[in-house]
């Protein structure tokens, strides 16, 4: 896989760890400790500089605050997520909203749609957690990442391809909260990237997609490897 210098640990279902060809290190996505898939020594994957939250549903969000009072990184999410981050006492949060872009860790990251749902649980109330989303993340030697969050596939992931032109995707590939393989399928088509990497499978038994799944229904020439939790990329 090309990654023109960067590194991505898959710490596990839905979380990501990247580190820049300039030594910044990025979390998607904060599901730590209380991640049955995440290996021990991820649990605290230190040092920081910025955590970016795709929504607030538990296996997203669940060790976000700690990791953020932590590290001291910058943390980037949906207006309503940051302003629950703050009310968490979280420092440097960065509220933002669909078709934004931030700097942050010497990234372009720019906030998209994701059609899922983002009711955040605390204690046993839901309340507001704004709208779900992914990101696209440009990174400064020319790599654009696309992470889309839990969604299933629709129809401006095309758009996406075409503003972004992203060099890999990162697709939730699960099933029953997300898309599965053939939804994710139609994804890649519609994004044209060539590099996949697969998550939000094999957590729990509902999850029930695979890439190898995934890789019958694309073209030869779309790289999607197999992978395991804590395994580093390239």
């Amino acid at each position: 896989m090309d990654l023109r210098g960067n590194r991505v640990t898959w710490i596990g279902h839905g979380t990501w760890l990247w580190e820049t060809s300039e030594g910044r290190r990025i979390l998607v996505d904060a599901w730590l400790k209380d991640n049955p898939s995440a290996p021990p020594e991820l649990h605290s994957p230190w040092p920081l500089d910025a955590v970016l939250i795709t929504h607030a549903h538990f296996d997203h969000i669940d060790n976000a605050v700690e990791t953020i009072k932590q590290t001291g990184a910058q943390a980037v999410g949906i207006f309503e997520i940051g302003a629950w981050l703050e009310s968490q006492g979280c420092a440097n949060v960065i509220q933002m909203n669909i078709g934004g872009t931030v700097q942050v860790a010497g990234c372009k990251v720019t906030m998209v749609q994701a059609v899922h749902s983002c009711g955040l649980l605390e204690g046993e109330h839901m309340v507001e957690g704004g709208d779900p989303a992914g990101f696209v993340i440009e990174f400064p030697d020319g790599l654009v990442v696309y992470h889309a969050g839990d969604t299933d596939v629709f129809g401006d992931m095309q758009l996406i391809g075409e503003i972004y032109s992203p060099d890999v995707a990162v697709l939730p590939i699960g099933d029953h909260f997300t898309m599965g393989p053939k939804q994710a399928a139609h994804a890649v088509r519609l994004l044209g990237v060539k590099q996949i990497l697969c998550g939000h499978f094999g957590t729990f038994p509902v999850l029930t997609g695979t890439p190898e799944q995934l890789r019958a229904l694309v073209e030869s020439d779309i790289l999607v490897p197999d992978l395991t939790p804590g395994i580093t990329l390239p």
